[in-house]
């Protein structure tokens, strides 16, 4: 057996002596992988095992989810973040109800057609839950085949993404592919990381081309890095009677179905104060004051870096006579005045969730 031809048995043989030990692996029930699977797309593993298992608790079958509200599976959802996945699992589980009987269906392009689903999760779902011979590329797997094959274009882009299926399809052992697909994005994660790999302690070493070329930190080879772009935005927290103020995003666009505090992005030449008063005009017909600046909150996403002017408000003219107006939305679909001690059961998007946890030991909440 030569050197290269070593890797794949080398993989397999490390895999069964260190796969960690997580939940899903318990059964492969196709549900469960399903949900990890999705979760852990841009999430770190650590965090989806505690998600998982809430998640689960609450949805424990495909039913279960089908039949839940919206609002409760994005509640599930928050801190997760990419909220599309949390709406398409439940768009998918609607769907296996209504044209699979309930039961999660077994092919590749069956299990593709399903919302939320593309070539990766399709590839984990078929040969992890049903045993499938397909084979499943993520990031970490693109990393590892960069650097045992020594793939010196980029990855992510077109011609490198079509080498490296050749190859992972190519390597794929009849039979196997469950243990073949864990292995390899348990590799990437654990020991081909893609900052400081554990080169010397690597068990599949002697099959790597770029640690035998000395090439490792130059692999895979990436695209040109996306700018980040800063973003100043300003919200409001307007307290009316002992009540917030929230409103329910569009159910298209980013963060679609979330609750929000209104706010939006400051003009040029525009104070954060005057932002917040303004948006609020546009958005609810309020008019309001700025009462005292609660936080500045800072998040980033994708390819943006937010800074989140956040204000506690009051309606103008100091009007405080108990009643609770109703707003003029134009761009929310629903609005409710809650008490401080119910916001926790409302899904927002991360940076409203850090400013709801930073002032909960506050005086107004």
């Amino acid at each position: 057996m030569t050197e290269q031809n070593a890797f794949v048995p080398l993989l397999l043989d490390w895999f069964a002596a260190k796969k960690r030990d997580l939940p899903w692996r318990n059964t492969y029930d196709p549900y469960a992988v399903w949900v990890s699977e999705i979760m852990a797309q841009q999430t770190q593993m650590d965090r989806v095992v505690s998600y998982f298992n809430r998640f689960m608790e609450l949805f424990p079958g495909i039913a279960e989810l089908a039949a839940a509200p919206e609002d409760a599976v994005l509640k599930a959802w928050e801190g997760l973040g990419y909220y599309s996945r949390a709406r398409n699992l439940h768009a998918a589980a609607k769907r296996i109800m209504a044209e699979h009987g309930g039961v999660f269906p077994g092919s590749f392009p069956t299990i593709r057609a399903l919302p939320g689903i593309g070539d990766y999760t399709a590839g984990a779902i078929a040969s992890i839950a049903f045993g499938r011979d397909a084979v499943a590329v993520d990031a970490n797997v693109l990393r590892v085949l960069a650097r045992v094959r020594d793939i010196d274009v980029p990855v992510k882009e077109p011609a490198g993404k079509a080498r490296v299926m050749e190859i992972a399809q190519a390597l794929l052992p009849t039979g196997r592919a469950r243990e073949y697909n864990e292995a390899l994005m348990e590799f990437g994660a654990l020991v081909c990381r893609p900052k400081n790999p554990d080169c010397p302690c690597c068990p599949v070493a002697t099959a790597c081309q770029a640690r035998h070329l000395g090439i490792v930190a130059d692999r895979p080879v990436l695209s040109k890095a996306k700018d980040i772009i800063p973003l100043e935005v300003a919200t409001g927290v307007l307290l009316q009677a002992g009540r917030l103020f929230i409103q329910k995003r569009l159910p298209k666009g980013a963060w679609a179905n979330l609750w929000e505090f209104p706010g939006g992005r400051i003009e040029p030449g525009e104070t954060p104060q005057a932002a917040v008063v303004r948006e609020f005009i546009e958005e609810t017909a309020f008019t309001t004051e700025v009462a005292t600046k609660l936080a500045v909150i800072r998040h980033g996403y994708t390819t943006f870096r937010v800074t989140l002017h956040c204000f506690l408000l009051r309606l103008a003219g100091g009007r405080n006579d108990g009643e609770l107006p109703v707003p003029a939305l134009t761009a929310a679909q629903q609005s409710l005045w809650v008490r401080p001690e119910e916001l926790g059961g409302y899904a927002f998007p991360a940076g409203h969730r850090k400013l709801i946890d930073q002032l909960a030991d506050s005086l107004w909440l």
